[in-house]
């Protein structure tokens, strides 16, 4: 079971394994927050269909959609995947991105902790995120929780297969997990990065969800965590069926005409799921501070001006 939208690696990696996607969505209308309503449709029209549902993953915070689960929501999907025998991969590499006070990150394992539950959980980290985002240097690691120790023993025998270690990542998991402590000469220096880093992603985070809901034909909720927004967009019905007779995605054409016109690369909704009739795009709020009025601006320009031209016709 993944959520939709999603980031597009779990269907491909999927499909690499001749496995089956099973889509749950996410709701758009409570700050892409969980329906356990919904994932018990999704599983039962599955195992109607004759398939054997393993597992679920969720990403928290969210990638496309910027959104960061309630404890609560979490611990209902605990409980979902315990009582459903499911085993649960919380997808967590964002979880120091939070902006917000309302949406605090509360890891899987906390809550499972805190339940006493016995689901079977893997939790994912990495240092291509968070403040580190380290991504030209690939590094990670997962923790197993509830997980039998045959199935842990086979796990071992798979990562001792690799014989040539990622030294560079694994150096940068570690500083990660243990960055410099009080009394560290580097300390004040990190703290002080790390915190100049945050503030400047909080700030471009608000400015551009604030932007978006400024602009007609657009609604976008808060960046509660993650590097993304994931706005919606009324397309005009001239621009869809012109898109349409071209065999293209709507979505898909507009960011191209964005592409075309600015230099503005987004990402289609259509790239990682959405609810049928709906339209959104990822953008991240990773431009230079320094220049983000002007990302901004030339944004707004575009928009404007292709709702006018549209809504003409």
């Amino acid at each position: 079971m993944i959520p939709i939208p999603q980031y597009p690696l779990y269907t491909a990696t999927l499909a690499h394994f001749n496995a089956r996607a099973i889509p749950y969505y996410l709701q758009e209308a409570n700050e892409w927050q969980l329906s356990i309503v919904d994932l018990e449709r999704a599983l039962s029209e599955a195992r109607g269909q004759g398939i054997d549902v393993r597992a679920m993953a969720v990403i928290n915070p969210g990638n496309p959609t910027g959104g960061c689960l309630l404890e609560d929501n979490i611990a209902e999907i605990v409980q979902f995947c315990e009582r459903e025998n499911l085993v649960l991969l919380a997808d967590e590499v964002y979880q120091t991105n939070i902006y917000t006070g309302t949406n605090p990150f509360v890891s899987f394992k906390k809550v499972v902790s805190k339940l006493q539950s016995s689901v079977e959980l893997f939790s994912f980290h990495s240092i291509s995120k968070g403040m580190v985002g380290e991504c030209g240097r690939r590094g990670g690691y997962y923790e197993a929780v509830n997980i039998d120790a045959e199935i842990m023993a086979q796990l071992l025998k798979m990562a001792s297969v690799g014989l040539c270690p990622n030294v560079q990542g694994q150096m940068a998991v570690d500083v990660m997990v243990r960055p410099p402590q009080p009394g560290d000469a580097s300390f004040e220096q990190y703290q002080r990065e790390v915190s100049d880093i945050f503030e400047s992603m909080r700030r471009r985070a608000k400015k551009l969800a604030a932007a978006f809901n400024s602009l007609p034909n657009m609604s976008c909720n808060d960046a509660q965590g993650a590097m993304y927004l994931f706005p919606r967009v009324e397309l005009p019905p001239a621009f869809v069926a012109e898109a349409e007779a071209r065999g293209q995605q709507a979505d898909a054409a507009y960011c191209m005409q964005m592409l075309e016109a600015t230099g503005i690369s987004v990402v289609p909704g259509s790239g990682f799921g959405q609810e049928p009739g709906t339209f959104h795009f990822r953008s991240t709020f990773l431009p230079p501070e320094e220049l983000f009025d002007e990302f901004i601006d030339g944004f707004r320009n575009f928009h404007e001006a292709f709702i006018a031209r549209y809504s003409q016709e």
